[in-house]
């Protein structure tokens, strides 16, 4: 109330003067509006939990996170440095308008004593500062008894003016105003309750402004008309002081804006219908010429004045002190932290005056008056952003007791106090926005993670849900396919290169870090999977991977892949792709030790993950379940990836080596292990195609180029084949270059060892409609009694001769056999194929992911 009882008479009367009564009500119709939106929110927040020090900054930071609550906290806490030096300066004016030593007199004649220089009126502005700093380190107590006691007087002198325009007789008041040589006197007049005068002052009048010599406007004075109502903060800044901030804050901010709303009104009527134009617009101070006791209402303004000032360092403190209890600035602010044994912190007390005097030595009381109000402004409009979150978030602990607001409110608060500030100084607007997205930015990347809710999450998982509901699965098109991936992990620090090479190949898709735990919950007196929650979910950060995780208890591996299999994912966003390290009896290296990510920052890996299975220890998983995890992926209709040798991949040195020709990624989109169907066109080797295009597409390897293998035989019409393979990847837009590799002497190995196909031969990389669905011949059985190991031997030097060495090969994975005894076998062939080649993915694909179509 005092804040904004600080100038009523001088801006009733400046707004009456130059807008006229029907404008000037319209002026403070719309702050009014634009504050009580503002209240509302500030009620709202109020009035749903326990508020601490810091007021608006604490209101902010709680609900939109410490990013926003530091950035307007800062910019708050200057709002209210900047606006104690303006009351200050503005007292000092007053004090020198009326008892300054005119330019050309002496000293000593009548009530003119102070002399007048920017060093005296600064050693003026220094004392009065001086004496507001004295009452706020004596503390909060002190200083609610001091304006209480000011508002006493307030009040008085609001008493006095009111029954001055009923006692006072028409009377003539002469106005010196500042000329360039000089001065010239006006005659101002007040003439009493007359209906002429009131109908002069109606309608707008604007006019040069005498003190600046500006002329004035709507926009103009309604700027500066608003500069009076930015108190409304002033009982929320004393929020950790109060004994019931969430019962005071509500009725005392609504008190107050009510009462100076009807104040600002009642006086400008009463000024139109007693005092003409050129008094209201010549003379800002002459309700002091027409009261009954011209003093008190000097002491009025000044007793306001300083009770604003106060009010402001007192505020300014309070946020200082919320911000550097926060440690958002770390050591910048540990000095604020300290307080008396009563509590109160003297240290930001002292802080925020020292910055205060530093802000009088400007002496710019338009300029900071104008920077006071876009900051306040600004803080306004976040206030009513944080209550918009919340409502917009329907979070269940949003119950505020004040319901005296919705979501329109909030937004019309927004709006309005954006469109104010840019109406009041659109260059102090734009620098205000920027150096709020400034402070933003550094906060983001530099303060620490706090523990208070984000408001950011709550709308996230609202928003989330009511797109992942609209994410119908009938609507999916192969056009907009992209691979979800559900990667399991036994021990991240056997797989943390294969955990990266994954997060390249999703493609903006959902990725699962999958992992079982073999226990039984029965036995057990709590869920073992919860502890582990926070070591997964670092190991994501640490990794710099976009992917969530999924734990689950199993009896075994396998049932716990299948389990993972059909709850991962929710509604349209489920895995579609089973990734698997391979199985083999390599002994596991610890490469979480030494990932860039944390050799790099010089750190152990303090992540809770157990130690690798030593060499000799038994496998937690055989090789019969290890199949049957593939075959229960192909029959769930998921794709398969078998990744082998991936720890041994060097992405980094492989793709930022400056060799030339650049690193090649091989596609062999052929089974292999099926040599007398050997086609290109079917599910699977597109399948394969589109999973090495993808890698390629990712950024981290974009400088590596295609090399797809055509394998023929001497009577094959090869260069046909080499035509129809490239023609299939024109029409897929995949670049990659295409080799003919001859594979006669594999092929005859396989030959040598069967009696001769049914019905002859096959022919061997045809292309055709007929081959574009995967036929039920390719499951593997019949080549599981016919491929030799002589001839997989062969197929896997054949692979291997293909130079220079590529970064990552990926090959065709047939399906597993049908018959259950043969998975030793299956798994036994596919370890021959891929000994020795390096990193490499055997890919198996069910899903149609291709289209030629626009």
């Amino acid at each position: 109330l005092m804040d904004m009882l600080a100038f009523p008479s001088t801006l009733a009367g400046f707004v009456v003067g130059h807008a006229g009564l029907y404008q000037a009500l319209a002026m403070f119709a719309v702050a009014y509006f634009i504050i009580g939106m503002t209240v509302l929110s500030v009620c709202a927040i109020a009035t749903n939990g326990a508020l601490d020090a810091g007021g608006a900054y604490y209101m902010i930071s709680r609900a939109l996170g410490p990013e926003f609550g530091g950035s307007i906290g800062i910019m708050f806490f200057l709002a209210n440095v900047c606006g104690s030096a303006l009351y200050v300066l503005g007292l000092v004016e007053a004090l020198v308008d009326s008892f300054g030593i005119p330019p050309g007199q002496k000293a000593g004649l009548g009530v003119h004593v102070l002399p007048q220089s920017y060093w005296y009126e600064l050693l003026y502005g220094t004392v009065l500062l001086a004496l507001c700093l004295l009452v706020c380190l004596v503390g909060a107590s002190i200083y609610a008894k001091a304006t209480f006691l000011i508002f006493l007087i307030v009040a008085g002198v609001l008493g006095t003016i009111l029954v001055s325009f009923f006692a006072t007789r028409p009377i003539g008041v002469p106005i010196r105003l500042p000329h360039f040589n000089g001065s010239e006197t006006e005659n101002g007049s007040f003439t009493g309750f007359s209906l002429a005068t009131l109908r002069d002052n109606l309608g707008g009048g604007y006019a040069v402004d005498y003190t600046t010599g500006q002329m004035m406007s709507f926009s103009s004075v309604f700027a500066v008309m608003f500069n009076g109502c930015t108190g409304i903060m002033a009982g929320s800044n004393m929020s950790g002081d109060l004994k019931r901030p969430s019962y005071s804050i509500p009725r005392g901010t609504i008190s107050a804006v009510l009462f100076t709303y009807l104040v600002y009104n009642l006086l400008a009527f009463l000024m139109c219908a007693t005092c003409n134009r050129t008094l209201l617009q010549k003379d800002y101070g002459f309700l002091r010429d027409i009261s009954i006791f011209p003093p008190l209402v000097t002491v009025g303004i000044y007793a306001a004045t300083l009770s604003a000032a106060m009010s402001n360092l007192i505020g300014a403190s309070r946020i200082l002190y919320a911000l550097a209890r926060d440690d958002l600035f770390g050591r910048a602010l540990a000095l604020a932290k300290k307080t008396s044994a009563s509590g109160n912190p003297v240290m930001a007390v002292v802080l925020s005056w020292l910055v205060v005097q530093l802000v009088l030595f400007s002496g710019k009381l338009n300029t900071i008056a104008g920077v006071v109000t876009t900051f306040f402004l600004l803080v306004y409009a976040t206030v009513n952003l944080a209550c918009l979150a919340l409502e917009w978030a329907s979070a269940p602990n949003f119950r505020p007791t004040f319901r005296y607001f919705t979501w329109h409110t909030c937004l019309l608060g927004i709006a309005g106090c954006c469109v104010m500030m840019f109406l009041i100084s659109p260059v102090s607007a734009s620098a205000s926005l920027g150096f709020l997205l400034l402070l933003l930015l550094a906060l983001h990347y530099l303060s620490p993670s706090s523990t208070w809710g984000y408001i950011s999450q709550a709308l996230i998982f609202h928003q989330v849900r009511k797109y992942l509901l609209m994410l119908d699965v009938r609507k999916d098109h192969v056009k907009f396919w992209r691979p979800q991936m559900l990667l399991m992990v036994q021990n991240p620090r056997g797989s943390a290169r294969l955990i990266d090479f994954v997060n390249d190949l999703k493609k903006s898709g959902l990725y699962v870090l999958g992992h079982v735990e073999l226990q039984d919950l029965d036995a057990l007196p709590s869920d073992p999977l919860q502890p582990q929650q926070d070591s997964w979910l670092s190991l994501v950060d640490k990794l710099n991977v976009k992917a969530f995780v999924s734990l689950t208890l199993a009896p075994s591996v396998r049932h716990g892949v299948r389990q993972l299999l059909f709850t991962s994912g929710l509604g349209g966003m489920r895995p579609n792709t089973l990734v698997l390290g391979f199985y083999d009896d390599t002994a596991p290296q610890d490469g979480l030790a030494r990932h860039p990510a944390f050799t790099s920052a010089r750190e152990e890996v303090p992540l809770g993950f157990p130690p690798l299975r030593e060499p000799t220890a038994p496998k937690l998983l055989s090789a019969r379940e290890y199949v049957g995890i593939v075959a229960d992926a192909l029959k769930m209709l998921r794709n398969v990836l078998l990744a082998r040798q991936l720890e041994s991949l060097d992405k980094a040195w492989e793709l930022r080596r400056a060799a030339t020709p650049p690193p090649t990624i091989h596609v062999w989109p052929v089974n292999l292990l099926r040599p007398d169907s050997a086609r290109y066109a079917d599910t699977c080797s597109l399948f394969l195609l589109q999973m090495a295009c993808v890698l390629n597409m990712a950024r981290a390897w974009r400088r590596a180029r295609l090399r797809l293998f055509l394998c023929v035989e001497a009577g094959a019409m090869p260069h046909a084949q080499e035509e129809k393979l490239r023609q299939l990847l024109k029409d897929l837009r995949i670049q990659a270059q295409i080799q003919l590799v001859h594979w006669d002497a594999v092929t005859r190995l396989h030959w040598q060892t069967r009696q001769g196909p049914p019905g002859g031969p096959a022919p061997t990389g045809a292309v055709g409609e007929e081959e574009e669905e995967e036929e039920e011949a390719v499951n593997f059985p019949v080549n599981a009694t016919q491929v030799s190991d002589e001839y997989v031997c062969a197929a896997n030097k054949l692979v291997l001769e293909q130079s220079p060495a590529p970064a990552v090969r990926f090959l065709y994975l047939p399906r597993p056999p049908a018959d259950t005894s043969l998975y030793p076998l299956y798994l036994h062939q596919l370890e021959l194929l891929t000994r020795g080649l390096g990193p490499t993915v055997l890919v198996h694909g069910v899903s149609a992911v291709t289209s030629t179509q626009l």
